[in-house]
């Protein structure tokens, strides 16, 4: 309990994979069936960066970022093996190095999930991708040498674009 806010946290909603908690002033968000989230920045050998379109709900937009899920929604699992999984399914691409690079939280005044950020190497195509179940993916190939130009044609085109896609693009030029 935080000694700032001496009443016990209370959950205020509960759906299959949100929980809303009320902890004195705050009210925020946490994942029901989780250990996280996972985002993987992937260069094919062609030095194009994968990203991928998908609309979200809750911008009611489409949305351009790095591959990314849930860890442990559908069970036990690693978030190194989360992070392959989701590269496979949203990209089509098996890694055969996944490094952690790091791990914070998502958005710390609205919920508790930390993301954890790999870097994925020795890429094979496996698949189209596209997603699963109800994910309606567009997978990018985006040429490293016009990226700046390609995510300012995508903002002209009314996408939004993920600001983590920055940071995965910090990681490549270190």
């Amino acid at each position: 309990m935080n000694p700032d806010h001496p009443e016990a946290p209370r959950i205020l909603f509960e759906g299959k994979f949100l929980r809303l908690i009320k902890e004195g002033r705050w009210e925020y968000v946490e994942r029901v069936r989780a250990n996280g989230a996972v985002m993987v920045i992937a260069v094919t050998p062609e030095k194009e960066l994968i990203l991928v379109e998908e609309y979200r709900y809750p911008l009611h937009s489409i949305t351009i970022g790095l591959p990314a899920g849930i860890s442990g929604d559908e069970g036990p699992e690693s978030l190194e093996n989360s992070a392959r999984r989701e590269l496979l399914e949203e990209a089509g691409y098996q890694a055969r190095d996944m490094v952690h690079l790091c791990t914070g939280p998502s958005s710390p005044g609205l919920t508790t999930e930390m993301i954890s950020f790999f870097m994925a190497t020795g890429l094979t195509k496996i698949s189209s991708g596209g997603g699963v179940d109800n994910e309606d993916i567009t997978v990018h190939h985006v040429p490293l040498d016009t990226i700046d130009k390609w995510i300012s044609d995508q903002l002209t085109q009314g996408k939004i674009l993920d600001p983590k896609v920055y940071l995965g693009l910090h990681f490549l030029h270190r």
